[in-house]
């Protein structure tokens, strides 16, 4: 049975291809959303970029025919516009002049007609509970929604012994090693390219190797002896991000990183960035570039007074914190001095080793030759995401970081959100090299690792 789609507007501001999407159903565009395109299109950010977006999109199907009469789309569907069922009364709780309401007027009004065959689509929750309390059916768009099973980049298999004493010298084929689940059934496992894997001896499961997936083999960490500015791994999860992060750009163009707070991610991050920028400087890259998305910042920097480093700082905040820890590893004695300290952080902004940017004026450019961090990229949009990775010139290095966990931004969740999409689709790809931490390998304070078992 066809259905007929009714589109909210925070669907196509968050992907302005969504008319496309729906194959050979009926697309419903209410005025409403028309007129909230029209109030969106000159604001800043990703908001004001989409929203005209979709504004030319509708006007290329304008072109092909009556968009009020339905015109074809490229899948097979029909796009219409609806200015109809003003007069469509809803329950007296629901005021009638807000633009939720007017459009679930409009899917009352064709329900009418098509009882079984309405559908509202939309990103807000709310709206959605409310269309089933009138007897709307609501969904979520989808279309961007990565599998509930995120992929980890790590994963623990058994390999034969005499396999097993030999991995340090040629490897061991992923055709040789298995699997086993709770029950202790073998099963043969599916590994992706740059996949992790932790290596259990068979015969002595307390004997372990760290490995890596490349071209059919299992291989040994390259750097797993390496202490980027002074720091050394503690957990196998920190030796594998080690190991992505250490690599040049030309062989890992691309790392992502998933983890709760406290795992290191963007602690270690920097300390590679500042170990190939100034402990061993080879050239590989100009600068680290730092970024750091957050929903209402990034729409209200303008608003903001001073300039562009002004308006971020407060936001960066995280950030120097960690610099400072990596300046000055003496904790005892880190804090004595503070403007000394102060001073250490100034002369790497100072000497532009470190710049910060907002993740709005990224947009455009094409990055060359640099470390680039994006911090808190649970925050990013998908389309900002591929903004992001589509964006990296030659010899870029790429760092998503982030908790697909905690999501600050509205219509964003845990499997929509750029930093889950970008790990999704990107899996399996040689030039992408991606770890999520355990809970157990949250390295910060005895309180903090008591309240993540206990909270």
């Amino acid at each position: 049975m066809v259905k007929i789609y009714v589109i909210d507007t925070n669907v196509l501001i968050q992907a302005p291809y969504a008319i496309h999407c729906f194959d050979d159903n009926f697309v419903v565009l209410p005025l409403v959303v028309i007129e909230e395109l029209d109030k969106l299109k000159k604001s800043d950010g990703e908001k004001g970029v989409n929203a005209r977006k979709t504004i030319r999109i509708l006007e290329q199907l304008r072109q092909k025919g009556n968009l009020l009469e339905g015109v074809p789309l490229k899948n097979g569907g029909i796009l219409q516009v609806e200015k109809n069922f003003v007069h469509v009364e809803l329950p007296h709780d629901l005021p009638e002049d807000t633009m939720d309401n007017r459009i679930l007027k409009v899917c009352r009004g064709l329900q009418e007609n098509h009882p079984e065959q309405i559908v509202l689509v939309t990103k807000d929750i709310l709206l959605r509970i409310k269309a089933q309390i009138i007897g709307i059916r609501a969904e979520d768009f989808t279309t961007e929604q990565v599998e509930e099973e995120q992929y980890t980049g790590r994963t623990e298999i058994y390999a034969p012994e005499e396999q097993f004493e030999q991995f340090t010298r040629c490897g061991i084929s992923v055709k040789d090693v298995y699997g086993c689940d709770e029950h202790g059934n073998h099963y043969i496992p599916e590994l992706a390219e740059n996949e992790f894997v932790i290596i259990k001896a068979d015969q002595s499961v307390k004997k372990t190797q760290l490995g890596r997936v490349e071209n059919g083999m299992i291989i040994k960490l390259d750097y797993k002896k390496s202490c980027p500015y002074g720091v050394k791994p503690r957990n196998a999860g920190q030796y594998f991000l080690q190991e992505a992060l250490m690599q040049p750009a030309s062989k890992a163009p691309l790392v992502i990183v998933k983890g709760m707070a406290g795992t290191s991610k963007t602690f270690y991050s920097l300390a590679v960035g500042l170990e190939k920028l100034l402990n061993n400087p080879t050239g590989e890259y100009r600068k680290i570039l730092i970024c750091r998305p957050n929903a209402q910042f990034d729409s209200d920097i303008g608003f903001l007074p001073g300039d562009e480093q002004e308006k971020i700082s407060p936001l960066m905040r995280p950030i120097i914190d960690n610099l400072e820890q990596l300046i000055d590893s003496n904790e005892e004695e880190r804090y004595n001095d503070e403007s000394e300290l102060q001073g250490k952080i100034d002369e790497i902004f100072g000497r532009n080793i470190i710049q910060m940017e907002a993740l709005n004026f990224i947009r455009g450019r094409s990055i060359v030759k640099t470390y680039l961090i994006i911090d808190e990229a649970q925050n990013m949009t998908p389309n900002q995401a591929k903004g992001i990775i589509t964006r990296a010139g030659k010899d870029t290095k790429i760092i998503l970081l982030g908790d697909p966990k905690q999501i600050d931004r509205s219509f964003l969740d845990e499997r929509t959100n750029g930093l889950s999409y970008a790990s999704e689709y990107m899996k399996g790809s040689p030039l992408c090299w991606q770890i999520s931490f355990t809970a157990e390998e949250c390295e910060r304070s005895p309180l903090a690792m008591d309240a993540i078992k206990r909270l």
